[in-house]
């Protein structure tokens, strides 16, 4: 069996085990406990910083005839869409909130399993929130999602290793090659990001993409991955690992958490991560504490900086069985309050305005000005209900070829014949 058929029976695997499951959630239903309380229930990554958890612990104060049942699934995204897939496919009631990344939305909206928002959440009442995720909350014109976290991929450095060699922060792909090699030691690598075969490493290849003109996906329909400027990013990620040797092979199994710990330990000079890893670093005891700078993802030759946007929102289960206090929780994380404790206590990116402008925000963290660049250059994974199929055959294929398994233009022709043919679909 070829590295590429072994990949490929992962995914499916990966998708055949929740199906196998649905029919056991449909089996079983959901049980609800005699306490006389409504329970609300949603899948979540773990709780980083135990903010949830006071929000919770607040929104059931407040309301003492609701219980939130909140379920830590695992860190992976991708595991994650898969067990909420696995409960709507089934028609299931057991979660009411889907906690919705911006790359799902358009699939959970077209198979009709949430609910719109739009007489909950009106245009006066949804101006509170950044422009660009509400957009990411939307599907073919319709608000399906209530925006909680706002997200966009950026580069960490280490100021104190850049300024004790004179070099200044890079802005390019080549600046950044040069200032890695030049900072990196037998205990230090020079960059860090996630390279596991999953929906991260799509992200962070589309920023190099996008940095070196090229895309995915063009508004219109048509599939440029398998352009020149695509495969010369895609070379310069190999090249990092093989080549230039910036790049510890180990990246092929890092996600946000593994290149963040390398990271925060020391041990890199250069990181692609999200917003969320500055407060974990600046915390009492982290070796990094006040050694850390950020910038929008460097570009490559004609192209430009730019960001994958993320962000995460509640949506509202078509299935819920109790979606008035569903929603009045969702509304409850998206408060000021709530978002404000979030980013303090979580490092959880805010999608109100006010907060970018709110003096306790901005005392806690003067950096908030940079992470407004960042969200300035923060560009969507393309809005298509067949996104997952169309990332997955990315995923594989880059990571064929970030592990030599493939060259960088067979890579992406597999991966521009099979995102052609989802589209078509």
């Amino acid at each position: 069996m070829t590295g590429n058929a072994i990949k490929l029976e992962s995914i499916m695997l990966r998708r055949l085990v929740p199906v196998i499951l649905a029919a056991v959630l449909a089996a079983c239903g959901r049980a609800e406990p005699d306490d006389g309380k409504v329970h609300v229930r949603y899948l979540a990554s773990p709780d980083v910083g135990g903010f949830s958890k006071v929000i919770i612990d607040r929104f059931e104060r407040a309301n003492p005839g609701i219980k939130v049942d909140m379920i830590e699934g695992p860190s992976s995204g991708d595991a994650r869409e898969n067990m909420y897939s696995t409960a709507f496919m089934a028609k299931d009631d057991a979660y009411d909130l889907a906690y919705v990344d911006v790359a799902w939305l358009p699939k959970f909206a077209a198979q009709g399993w949430l609910r719109p928002l739009d007489d909950l959440l009106p245009p006066d009442k949804a101006a509170v929130f950044l422009p660009g995720d509400l957009e990411g909350s939307r599907y073919q014109g319709r608000l399906y999602r209530v925006p909680i976290q706002s997200d966009g991929g950026m580069l960490y450095y280490r100021k104190d290793l850049l300024a004790a060699k004179g070099i200044p922060v890079p802005r390019t792909w080549a600046e950044l090659v040069a200032a890695a090699r030049k900072t990196q030691t037998a205990d230090i690598t020079g960059f860090v990001f996630q390279g596991k075969q999953y929906e991260g490493l799509v992200c962070a290849v589309l920023e190099v993409v996008w940095g070196f003109g090229g895309d995915l996906l063009t508004p219109d329909g048509e599939v440029r991955i398998d352009r020149p400027e695509a495969v010369a990013a895609l070379q310069a990620l190999v090249d990092a690992i093989y080549k230039d040797k910036i790049s510890p092979q180990a990246v092929l199994t890092y996600q946000e958490e593994e290149a963040r710990n390398v990271f925060q330990e020391g041990r890199a000079v250069f990181m692609r991560n999200w917003p969320y890893a500055w407060n974990l670093m600046q915390k009492e005891g982290s070796p990094v504490r006040g050694k850390v700078g950020i910038v929008p993802m460097v570009s490559g030759p004609g192209g430009r900086s730019a960001a994958t946007l993320g962000g995460w929102g509640f949506a509202l289960s078509a299935y819920s069985r109790h979606p008035e206090e569903a929603y009045k929780l969702a509304e409850f994380f998206a408060s000021v309050e709530s978002q404000k404790l979030a980013f303090l206590q979580g490092g959880i990116l805010p999608t109100r305005k006010a907060l970018y402008a709110d003096p306790a925000v901005l005392a806690a963290a003067p950096h908030m000005k940079d992470l407004g660049r960042v969200l300035a250059t923060a560009r969507p994974r393309p809005v298509h209900p067949r996104w997952p199929r169309m990332s997955d055959a990315l995923q594989l294929h880059v990571s064929a070829a970030l592990s030599r398994q493939e060259t960088p233009e067979e890579a992406l022709q597999a991966a521009a014949v099979e995102i052609r043919a989802a589209a078509a679909r």
